[in-house]
């Protein structure tokens, strides 16, 4: 009884909390008056003149994206049409079967470990799992352009090339001459549906020199490619049905099939090439319309128009740059304002295209194959934490059925492992089969995630079926990472690895040991589980407490913070890649961290740490990290003046060590500007104590929450 009231009044302190935090942040960001929405997002319209053949302007849905050269097709650039359902499986080797793989033995303090490494006996069947299942290119649409003397136009025949994205519809305008003749080609995708729609205009067309061409690759073997158009007997496209004014074609890959759907508006006719080649041919006026869907069932019976697309289209984004939160930085000073509002503003659009389906987006979204396309269990939270910050919580919930779904086979790896609790894997796709390898057999900096997500989901709603919903998740977690650090008896404390791989993967996991980052998300994840439990009316867990109690201090060496205890040549040997020690206190709220440390740290890592050999979402840890630190300035140039996070002119991160190209990059920024606006827990009281309060910067927010 007691404990109901004690929980009971805890619930209304904290709905109290969050009320109060959101009226003072209704304070701060009305300031100004109302942001002019539609203002912010269209002075940031993209305007390229160029064909950039490795970055595509794309249209989306969060579920499917559209990727497309200077025509707004991929007339000459082998960009891609992905999807978040779209996997495949090449056949298993005869003579292999998936049960039969061994993984390798780890030795744990004298316990043989398994994990799902890499097995030197068995190469074929190891890569087979590395490789399986990966996502692929669903198709491609471009262009035939055709020259007077009927030969075909190549990108040098073009001439006045310009592209427009209109970030506010989601509307691709590109417009082009061959020969001195216009065209204009609008390209958009259906606000829910996985469906192209296309218009274009020209008298080209009229005199039978453009037609739309219909091409269907292979998925390719190799880790960054999205497809080949060199194995037409690997597969197979089926022209089930065509009449009036459709197309209905079957794909089979393999054990995968989907469907394609074209649909046109104006008098045209579906021609059969080749084996995976059609066209679709004008038969007169100068306008053609079509829009191509794409579904994971074979039987597809969208019937959509361009209109109907764009309409659909316009009202998507509409509702979307007008819910959630906002920024305005119009007002400052400092001349690097439109850069960085620039940036927040195409990393919206981006990570609304690519990252708001069904499952967690790969490093790459949906623009290119990266890692077989498969998604990391460790960067869900740089893909998708900002949505919590931006108030679109439900862009990123859509995905986080994985953590319930994979629960089951998670325990499961604890348990062969010899552990309690949930175990998560590291590099996956849409089943719970690791890839083989050493490092994703012995990372651990995911395994505190779920419980950092369910987190920010109570601070949203805070109810008791948000506590339903995640309970089992949390306490799994919490229970793996507490039976998983090791008890040293000899000095009366827990401790994190060997064998561990931590967030830099640059250290020797067999000999690796307490490493900063992991030890403060273990003391955060554990606390915060316990303060679930509480929340729930339910008795602290003693084990979880006694590792809490006992769990090693961060490692220091010379008054600084170092990457792991022990840890030689630091600041010769491994200043490079992820300086995660650096997130303790930045994307972590400082579990186990004292101030006036890390602040050497920042400082000795600022001046040691090669940061041209790093990633996309360093730069946004590290500028939260100053910012907490009450070291603004330094945090805006953390995240405008480095060449290793580069924003093309599509809002795309490229740079440093990262692959092209890298959203973790724009959820890093997203988050970490959200965070700086906002603030965060024992952040000054005063709007965006994130930035310099010099006069410089002018930050008008809206609808933005506060990081943990």
């Amino acid at each position: 009884m007691v404990m109901n009231k004690c929980y009971q009044c805890l619930l209304a302190w904290t709905q109290s909390f969050f009320l109060l935090s959101g009226l003072l942040a209704l304070l701060f960001s009305c300031s100004g008056g109302k942001i002019d929405r539609e203002a912010v997002v269209s002075r940031h319209r993209i305007i390229t003149e160029k064909d950039n053949p490795e970055s595509p302007a794309q249209v989306g849905n969060g579920e499917f994206a559209f990727g497309v050269d200077i025509t707004g097709l991929q007339t000459f650039a082998t960009h891609a049409t992905m999807s978040h359902w779209g996997w495949h499986s090449f056949p298993l080797p005869e003579g292999l079967n998936i049960e039969d793989f061994k993984g390798k033995m780890w030795d744990t303090y004298g316990r043989l470990v398994h994990y799902d490494d890499w097995n030197d006996n068995q190469p074929e069947l190891s890569a087979w799992l590395a490789g399986n299942p990966h996502s692929f290119n669903l198709g491609r649409i471009g262009l035939v352009l055709k020259k007077s003397d009927g030969t075909v136009a190549a990108l040098e025949d073009l001439q006045h090339t310009k592209q427009e994205t209109d970030l506010w519809t989601g509307t691709i305008i590109s417009s082009f001459e061959l020969e001195g003749t216009p065209v204009l080609v609008k390209t958009l995708c259906h606000g829910e549906k996985d469906a192209v729609g296309v218009q274009i205009t020209s008298e080209l067309i009229e005199n039978g020199q453009i037609s739309v061409a219909f091409s269907f690759p292979y998925p390719d073997k190799s880790q960054q490619v999205n497809s080949t158009f060199d194995q037409p007997g690997a597969h197979a496209t089926k022209l089930v049905a065509t009449e009036g004014r459709f197309a209905h074609l079957q794909r089979i890959l393999d054990d995968t099939d989907y469907g394609v759907r074209v649909n046109w508006t104006t008098d045209a006719g579906f021609q059969e090439l080749g084996k995976h080649d059609f066209q679709l041919v004008p038969e007169s006026g100068n306008t053609l319309e079509f829009v191509c869907a794409f579904n994971d069932d074979p039987i597809v019976e969208i019937q959509l128009s361009f209109s109907e697309c764009q309409q659909s289209s316009a009202i998507s984004w509409k509702d979307y740059w007008m819910s959630g939160a906002a920024m305005d930085l119009s007002a400052s000073t400092d001349p690097r304002w439109k850069e960085l509002e620039r940036r927040v503003v195409l990393s919206q659009y981006v990570m609304k295209v690519n990252e708001a389906g069904s499952w967690p987006p790969q490093e790459s979204g949906l623009v290119n194959n990266g890692w077989y396309g498969r998604f990391h269990f460790e960067m869900i939270w740089w893909h998708g934490a900002h949505f919590a910050l931006w108030d679109r919580w439900s862009l990123f919930d859509r995905s986080l059925h994985v953590y319930p779904d994979f629960l089951p086979t998670s325990m499961a790896r604890a348990e062969k492992q010899g552990y309690k609790g949930a175990r998560w894997p590291k590099c996956t796709a849409d089943l719970d089969r690791d890839w083989p390898h050493p490092i994703h057999a012995t990372l651990i900096w995911q395994q505190p995630h779920p419980i950092f997500f369910a987190e920010l989901d109570y601070r949203l709603h805070p109810t008791q079926t948000t506590l339903d919903k995640w309970k089992e998740v949390v306490f799994e977690s919490a229970e793996f990472m507490a039976d998983f650090a090791h008890y040293d008896a000899a000095k009366d404390r827990y401790v994190l690895g060997p064998p561990v791989y931590i967030v830099s993967e640059n250290t020797d996991p067999r000999t690796t040991i307490n490493p900063t980052f992991e030890l403060a998300y273990w003391g955060f994840g554990l606390r915060t589980a316990q303060t679930w439990r509480e929340r729930m009316n339910m008795p602290r867990e003693e084990k979880w407490d006694d590792v809490l109690d006992k769990l090693s201090p961060l490692p220091v060496e010379d008054g600084v913070y170092v990457t792991h205890e022990g840890i030689d040549e630091m600041w010769t040997r491994h200043n490079w890649e992820h300086p995660a020690l650096i997130g303790a206190f930045g994307m972590l709220p400082g579990d186990g961290v004292d101030i006036p440390t890390m602040n050497r740290t920042l400082e000795k890592v600022h001046q040691e740490w090669k940061l041209h050999e790093t990633w996309g979402w360093d730069f946004p840890m590290l500028a939260m990290s100053a910012a907490r630190l009450g070291q603004p300035e330094q945090a805006i140039d953390y995240l405008l003046e480095y060449p290793a996070f580069m924003f093309d002119e599509h809002g795309l991160v490229g740079g440093g060590r990262a692959p092209f190209p890298y959203f973790p990059g724009n959820g890093g920024l997203l988050y970490a500007v959200a965070m700086m606006a906002a603030g965060w827990e024992g952040a000054p009281d005063a709007n965006a104590p994130g930035f310099p309060d010099d006069g410089s910067w002018k930050v008008k927010w809206e609808a933005l929450k506060p990081a943990l």
